[in-house]
């Protein structure tokens, strides 16, 4: 993997991760482990595994200062498990501060450039992904949520940034690409900034949670909070990366471009049970060699399950891990947990998603209403 090979827009999963590190100027999580209280999953198992100045937000934390989390989604299909990874740590960072704020942007513009959907249909499917987010833990009363094609602040700010970049700039970062990605990495660039707006509560720490190929946005708000803060006063946001899952086929990561291969928090039950059954594992060709070998959960999305998402806690998942690599667990008997699990975990976020459905509405119409009323 060598340098501007980061695809935010592609299927691709990362290879190495140590050397994505080096090459890309990224720090390790594990030095700061110790200064928090209580540490998430991800944080625990190794999947959350590098930062960009994350100590500005453990300070805020310590100090009682305030910070944001901000992030967003792509209203382009349903919420896979590859989308609820950064939910999850949306939700983590929101919680460990009452005076964490939430930006959870519908990134609509993205969208329509990249996926060609209109603003009409990305509107309907936005306030799905709402609902999942909150049935997934997000605390309404400290968030803010907006589409990018509504919210004047953030396009006003992609216009004043594109200013300072040029074309050759754009493509040293993420390659050749039509106009209007560039354009809608602008856009992002203005969803991160935002929340340091003076209207908002000016310059503050804004924690932004990605996937290791999302790095080349947030190298470009890094850029643009530099070169703007004279006039705006950014400080320059900090970021927590998360490995990748694999698609169940266990060739790339999981995508909604790969339907068949993903799994969503829309799926039936019974669907995803018959996805995770057929999936591609690491296990060896036979039971005997299963046995004497051990399997190779570094390779298997059924093990990714387990580990992202769904062991019931670190000791859970280092029971299969165990079982796994010594050949006592085999694959067949693999899945049929792991399938459990999903289908369980299915039941009750759809439930609780159906119930938060008209809370999504009203959190969308809220903020909008808080966003209009900023600054006056």
């Amino acid at each position: 993997m060598g340098k501007g090979e980061l695809d935010p827009w592609g299927s691709d999963t990362v290879k190495d991760y140590s050397r994505l590190l080096s090459e890309f100027g990224i720090e390790p999580v594990a030095p700061l482990l110790p200064r928090f209280k209580k540490l998430s999953p991800h944080l625990s198992r190794g999947i959350d595994f590098g930062q960009r100045d994350l100590s500005r937000v453990l300070d805020a934390i310590d100090g009682n200062k305030p910070y944001a989390v901000m992030s967003g989604i792509k209203p382009s299909g349903d919420y896979h498990l590859g989308t609820k990874m950064t939910a999850d740590d949306i939700i983590y960072f929101q919680s460990l501060s009452k005076r964490a704020t939430a930006y959870y942007s519908i990134a609509d513009v993205e969208a329509y450039s990249d996926n060609g959907l209109s603003f009409r249909e990305t509107e309907k499917t936005a306030v799905r992904h709402v609902a999942d987010i909150l049935a997934l833990g997000l605390d309404p009363d400290r968030a803010v949520v907006y589409f990018q094609s509504q919210e004047i602040r953030v396009m006003r700010l992609s216009s004043i940034f594109s200013r300072a970049v040029t074309m050759n700039m754009l493509k040293a970062i993420y390659g050749e690409r039509p106009i209007g990605l560039y354009m809608a990495a602008l856009v992002q660039a203005g969803d991160i900034l935002m929340p340091q707006l003076q209207e908002l509560g000016g310059p503050k720490p804004v924690l932004v949670p990605v996937g290791a190929d999302q790095d080349p946005h947030i190298r470009l708000a890094r850029d643009l909070a530099a070169r703007y803060h004279d006039e705006f006063g950014f400080i320059s946001p900090s970021a927590v990366y998360h490995k990748l899952m694999l698609s169940l086929a266990g060739d790339a990561k999981m995508s909604k471009r790969s339907e068949t291969t993903l799994l969503t928090l829309s799926d039936t039950p019974s669907a995803a049970s018959k996805k995770i059954l057929s999936a591609f594992t690491g296990g060896r060709d036979t039971v005997e060699e299963q046995r004497e070998k051990g399997g190779r959960p570094e390779i298997c999305p059924v093990y990714d399950l387990y580990r992202f998402h769904f062991a019931h806690d670190d000791e859970h998942l280092q029971r299969v891990f165990h079982e796994c690599t010594k050949g006592i667990r085999l694959c067949g008997d693999c899945k049929q947990e792991a399938a459990s699990l999903v289908k369980s975990f299915l039941v009750d976020q759809q439930k609780r998603r159906e119930a938060m459905t008209s809370d999504a509405k009203e959190l969308l119409a809220r903020s909008a209403k808080h966003l209009a009323s900023a600054g006056r």
